[in-house]
C-alpha cells in the first residue's frame, strides 16, 4: 500500500511570513499537531509542529500579566523563526512499510509526502499509520486475537491456517513474531469470531502451545537491568 492511499491530502499549511499567533489557532481548529510550511509556488520549505509552538511559548514560572505580555509579543513572530527548514520528507511512491520505519529511525510524528519536483502533496502521521493498519489487519471488527508458538520450521502457518480454514472461521490478519528461542516463533492470527474454543482445541491437538498474547508479550520483553532511584 502506497501513502497516496492513506495521507491526508487536503492539508492546512502556513506561510512562512504566517504569524504564530494564526499558526496556533489552525492547530487548534483543525485537531493538527503539524503544519505543513509552502512557499507562493507551493513547494515545502518547512514544517512547524506543537512541540516547536510549545517551545516558543513564554515559560510557566511567569506572573499571570507577564505571561500575557510575553506571550502577545511572542504571537507575533513568524513562522520561519520556529520552523524545521528542510524536513525529512517522503515520496508518494513510498509505500507503508517505508514510512513506518522511517518514523521509527528519524522519531518523528509525521513526514510531509512531495512529489518529484518539491511540491507538497500530502502529509501522513502516526494518526494515519495507526489507522492503516487497523484496516489492514481487520482488527476494526469484532474477533479475537490468538497467540500460538509454532516450530521455525516450513508448513507451520500452512498449518495453522489450515485449521483455522477447516473451522469456518474468517480470517482478520496474521503476524508471525520471532522469539528469543531460535527454534520457535509466534503466530498471532485474528480470527473474525468469539467462539474460538474449537480451533483453540485443534491446534493443542495439533501440537501447538496457546499463550494469552499480553503475556506473552511481556514475557519476551528485552530484559533490562533495575534503574537506581
Amino acid at each position: 500500500m502506497f501513502v497516496s492511499e492513506r495521507m491526508a491530502k487536503n492539508v492546512i499549511t502556513v506561510k512562512p511570513e504566517t504569524r504564530l499567533a494564526v499558526a496556533r489557532q489552525l492547530m487548534v481548529e483543525h485537531n493538527v499537531r503539524h503544519l505543513p510550511v509552502v512557499d507562493d509556488e507551493g513547494l515545502l520549505v518547512g514544517i512547524v509542529s506543537d512541540r516547536d509552538m510549545r517551545s516558543a511559548m513564554p515559560s510557566s514560572l511567569l506572573g499571570k500579566e507577564e505571561y500575557a505580555r510575553v506571550l502577545e509579543r511572542v504571537m507575533e513572530h513568524r513562522v520561519d523563526e520556529i520552523m524545521t527548514e528542510n524536513p525529512l520528507t517522503i515520496s508518494v511512491y513510498y509505500t507503508i512499510q517505508d514510512t513506518l520505519l522511517v518514523m521509527r529511525q528519524k522519531r518523528v510524528g509525521a513526514l510531509p509526502v512531495i512529489d518529484e519536483n518539491g511540491y507538497l502533496k500530502g502529509i501522513l502521521s502516526t494518526r494515519d499509520l495507526l489507522n492503516s493498519f487497523v484496516n489492514v489487519m481487520g482488527i476494526g471488527e469484532p474477533g479475537t486475537l490468538l497467540c500460538i508458538l509454532a516450530k521455525e520450521e516450513r508448513g507451520q502457518l500452512k498449518k495453522i491456517v489450515d485449521i483455522i480454514t477447516e473451522e469456518k472461521i474468517l480470517l482478520g490478519s496474521v503476524l508471525v513474531s520471532r522469539t528469543w528461542d531460535v527454534d520457535k516463533k509466534a503466530v498471532f492470527p485474528y480470527l473474525l469470531t468469539n467462539n474460538v474454543a474449537g480451533v483453540k482445541q485443534r491446534l493443542l491437538d495439533a501440537g501447538f502451545q496457546l499463550f494469552d498474547p499480553m503475556q506473552w508479550y511481556l514475557e519476551n520483553l528485552p530484559k533490562t537491568p533495575d534503574l537506581l532511584l
